[in-house]
């Protein structure tokens, strides 16, 4: 045997999965090599015999001799292996996930990132998976894809990228790649010319980011780390909406939207101590936000907001301009229908669909949910219509339709609701109970152990719940995030009329 040669043994147990740039491959090996195979802007795949003394890619005659399943297989499960630390990288607000070790196949894991994560860290990506630079064959970084914080990665991982791969040794890319569902994307753009660098995601990863900005700026999508930086302190919160409201006394062309915010977020901080709601200062905060929200999307008259301990704010006429933002007006008419605002939910039933269509940074099913809410509450509406329209909203929110919203947070938050009202609809108690039995742990899930104020009540299932029993179903009143006093109308006072 060709002392070079290694035996098949040597070939089973020595042999990784590798990623090279594509300049490794001179002309002088590359005819060898026609397994080999792109997988990425710069990067290709190949096989590679780590011995005692180098590391030698693999050539077609070793290949053929194992055969190229059987050391495909061979390869993964040595990849799968390899000693990595992880350690997570707080940079300003985002946090980044750093694979290292001194092993030369650290940064090939980004081949099969999704179970190499699972391996280290005990947790799964998300569906809409990660973005992730190899720099060198020693490290990785990553970060998963959840929610708004995506856009500021982006940049930090381009930057981390391109000091590293320049710092070696063994230097792989010093581009961003998306991992999503197995395959490796490209976002950095380097001009041959000027060698400069520019990131440019593809379509269907800026679709997903502009969504997952609006998600995070209402607060609806926040990871482990970032819940860490959240607050559910009614004294911090309501000072933030008391400021909102004051400007927005002084200057009510500008600020409504802000003030609807905190008023919204101070609502469901107070269940935090109060999950009852039975509190006075509980139900000024919600009765401020359903104003608030009303008042956004269908204008009002003058009107008096309290947030409790003697803060009362005089608020100015305002006009009807509603916003293209779709999902604020959901909040505003889950507001709505839980206070039993009858006629704010038939005046935000008016607000023209057209002009919440033009808010591109929700997906499909979104907007026909508020066709079938719309046509349910109008009066003019028919049952075989809102049927329509829910099958219609159920379709688009299934896998591979929506695209701006992760899976997850479409299948544990933003579906609930629909399927509730499916129930509702039917006027089948039975199954409405249990359906709402499973919307509350997929609530408790999505949130886990995070300090915002959503994670206090399950809002969309509040709404649907409230409608229920009103309905006469029998709704347990021993259930988490739905507040008692809000589900059984007893906390309902009067609020000023819009």
């Amino acid at each position: 045997m060709n002392p070079d040669q290694a035996s098949d043994n040597e070939l089973l147990h020595g042999t990784y999965a590798r990623l090279l740039p594509v300049d490794a491959l001179t002309p002088e090996i590359v005819g060898s090599l026609r397994y080999a195979r792109l997988v990425a802007d710069s990067l290709v795949f190949a096989y590679a015999l780590d011995r005692p003394t180098d590391v030698r890619v693999l050539t077609d005659p070793d290949v053929e001799r194992i055969g190229l399943e059987r050391l495909g297989r061979a390869a993964y499960e040595n990849l799968m292996r390899v000693p990595v630390t992880h350690e997570e990288i707080p940079v300003e607000g985002t946090i980044l996930h750093s694979f290292y070790g001194d092993s030369h196949f650290v940064g090939s894991l980004a081949l099969f990132l999704s179970a190499a994560v699972l391996r280290v860290t005990g947790e799964s990506l998300p569906e809409a998976g990660a973005l992730v630079v190899m720099p060198s064959r020693h490290n990785l970084v990553y970060h998963p894809i959840t929610d708004g914080m995506v856009v500021d990665a982006v940049n930090h991982l381009a930057s981390y990228a391109l000091g590293a791969f320049e710092d070696g040794p063994g230097a792989l890319s010093p581009q961003v790649y998306w991992w999503h569902r197995g395959s490796l994307t490209s976002l950095t753009v380097i001009d041959k010319d000027t060698r400069a660098f520019s990131i440019q995601p593809p379509p269907a990863l800026l679709s997903l980011m502009k969504g997952l900005v609006r998600l995070s700026r209402d607060g609806r999508l926040v990871t482990r780390s970032a819940a860490d930086a959240a607050t559910c302190d009614p004294a911090e919160i309501t000072r933030s909406a008391a400021e909102a409201l004051a400007a927005l006394a002084q200057r009510p062309d500008t600020g409504l939207r802000d003030a609807f915010v905190s008023a919204l977020a101070l609502a469901h901080a107070r269940c935090a101590t109060d999950p009852s709601a039975s509190h006075v200062e509980t139900w000024d905060a919600w009765a401020t936000a359903v104003q608030l929200g009303s008042a956004l999307f269908t204008g009002a008259q003058p009107q008096e907001c309290q947030l409790g301990d003697g803060l009362v704010f005089r608020l100015p006429a305002t006009p009807a301009v509603p916003p293209a933002d779709a999902r604020t007006w959901l909040d505003a008419l889950y507001l709505a229908i839980v206070c039993r605002q009858e006629e704010r939910i038939q005046r935000l039933c008016r607000v023209p669909l057209e002009t919440l269509r033009r808010d591109d940074s929700v997906d499909a099913y979104v907007l026909h949910w508020i066709d079938t809410l719309q046509t349910y509450f109008s009066e003019h509406g028919s049952t075989d219509e809102v049927v329509e329209k829910l099958v219609a909203t159920v379709k688009t929110s299934g896998p591979g339709e929506a695209s701006h919203a992760p899976m997850e947070f479409v299948n544990g938050i933003d579906y609930q609701p629909i399927a509730l009202f499916h129930r509702l609809l039917a006027r089948d108690p039975e199954t409405f109970a249990k359906t709402l039995g499973e919307a509350l742990p997929e609530h408790a899930a999505h949130w886990g152990e995070s300090a915002a104020p959503r994670a206090r009540v399950a809002l969309g299932p509040l709404a649907m719940a409230s409608l229920a029993f009103d309905y006469g179903f029998p709704i347990d009143p021993a259930q988490p995030y739905l507040p008692l006093f809000l589900l059984n109308r007893e906390r309902i006072e009067e609020i000023p009329s819009p």
